[in-house]
């Protein structure tokens, strides 16, 4: 048996730098990160989102469910908050209002640093693999690797757009870090419908 680990996934982060666009969303993350980290025995994969709104919603409630019959998947959720934001380009030529309002998601990287940190404290793992991009969470690694020097961090940058991946002082301040292989992603879907654990089934959304 290889050594713990506990994998924490930037739901968001995740999606648009390696999921979105594709046909592969319809993804069962624990079987991505088995393949992932084969050696590993994986303690729990934690997984951060958070519950979006709009005609999407129905969608990821629905992939939520699926995520559920992982017994390793640990479902984590933030929230999005309302932001007033005004358009600032001069060249744009639209006549509508310049002033809008955007989600914005909070919580995700403070959830990830706050658990990354309490389950070193907690001797939960010998491996922490965090798959994200996201450069917030380099002083949760950083302070990591300060107060447990024995717990070896690893960052997978998820990412088709090599400037958008380059996530240098998240790699920096892992032990290890990778890109994110794009190619487990179709060898990792859930069958298109399965069973929800009570009685009944869960169905692949079918604009996906």
């Amino acid at each position: 048996m290889g050594r713990r680990s506990i994998i924490y996934i930037d739901g968001f982060n995740f999606y648009y730098g390696a999921v979105r666009g594709t046909t592969d969303k319809w993804l069962n993350i624990q079987r991505l990160c088995e393949r992932l980290r084969q050696d590993d025995d994986i303690q729990t994969i934690k997984y951060f989102t958070a519950i979006v709104s709009g005609p999407t919603q129905a969608n990821q409630l629905v992939y939520l469910r699926a995520l559920a019959t992982c017994p390793k998947v640990h479902i984590v959720l933030g929230k999005f908050k309302n932001k007033n934001l005004t358009c600032r380009v001069a060249s744009c030529t639209y006549s509508g209002p310049r002033r809008y309002v955007a989600a914005e998601e909070k919580r995700t990287d403070v959830s990830i640093a706050v658990h990354l940190v309490d389950d070193a404290y907690q001797d939960a793992a010998d491996r922490f693999v965090v798959i994200s991009g996201d450069s917030d969470l380099v002083p949760a690694l950083n302070f990591t690797k300060l107060r447990f020097p024995k717990k070896q961090l690893i960052v997978y940058v998820p990412t088709r757009n090599a400037a958008r991946g380059a996530a240098v002082e998240l790699r920096s301040a892992a032990d290890k870090n990778r890109t994110f292989p794009l190619a487990l992603l179709p060898r990792c879907q859930f069958p298109v419908t399965l069973p929800d654990g009570h009685g009944g089934t869960i169905t692949k959304p079918s604009a996906w």
